[in-house]
């Protein structure tokens, strides 16, 4: 399989056409080996426009929803990120490439090695891959200037909103099926926060995640 093809063909057609158009971002997704993070016998579907399975029921975002993530939270080089859910490593590798740090927590610790045997084949020494359960929030005294949610929630605590910095951003998808929408949350102030609803979409959600109350009969 050509590889260099692939890619190129999923940033043309399947990336650019959802409205990811950051020349910066585009040039990191044309260069970061997305086939790398794809588990073995599954590397010719990597550039795909779908979900991947990588074992305990998850999966691979699809590119295009990875790339969007990446250009909706605006990652500097100064930023410190903070990521719930690994996954592969991919999303890991995309925003340490933008960033000056990133925590990623992962709840399956097979799947947290091996993202970490990734990221370190590619020479990405500023990601660190932590092994715990981040979905209802990762609070280790740290505040983020990015946080990025990589499964759906049915709602959002308030736990990541108050771990953001002044100007900080947070990615979630909110909802359940079949009605979810991504959002993009920015901390304004101390206690000022502006949310907007960027996309609708569905994606599985983060193991162990805070439940709506229920109507009991």
């Amino acid at each position: 399989m050509d590889f260099e093809q692939a890619r190129f063909n999923m940033v043309e057609q399947q990336i650019r056409t959802w409205d990811v158009l950051d020349p910066a971002v585009l040039e990191l997704l044309s260069t970061l080996p997305r086939e790398r993070f794809v588990p073995e016998g599954r590397r010719e579907l990597a550039f795909a426009d779908l979900e991947l399975p990588i074992g305990h029921g998850e999966v691979m975002l699809a590119p295009k929803l990875q790339a969007r993530i990446l250009q909706e939270v605006m990652v500097a080089p100064t930023d410190r990120i903070l990521e719930i859910g690994t996954g592969t490593g991919y999303l890991t590798a995309l925003l340490a490439s933008r960033g000056a740090s990133v925590t990623s927590v992962e709840i399956h610790e097979d799947l947290a090695a091996a993202a970490r045997a990734r990221l370190a084949d590619l020479g990405i020494d500023n990601a660190k891959v932590e092994t715990g359960d981040g979905a209802r929030g990762w609070d280790t005294g740290t505040a983020y200037d990015v946080i990025v949610l990589s499964g759906s929630l049915p709602l959002l605590p308030d736990t990541f909103q108050k771990q953001l910095k002044p100007g900080g951003r947070l990615f979630a998808i909110v909802g359940e099926r079949p009605v979810m929408s991504a959002r993009l949350v920015v901390r304004e102030g101390d206690t000022a926060f502006a949310a907007v609803t960027l996309f609708e979409t569905v994606v599985d959600p983060l193991r162990n995640a805070q439940q709506p109350a229920r109507f009991v009969f």
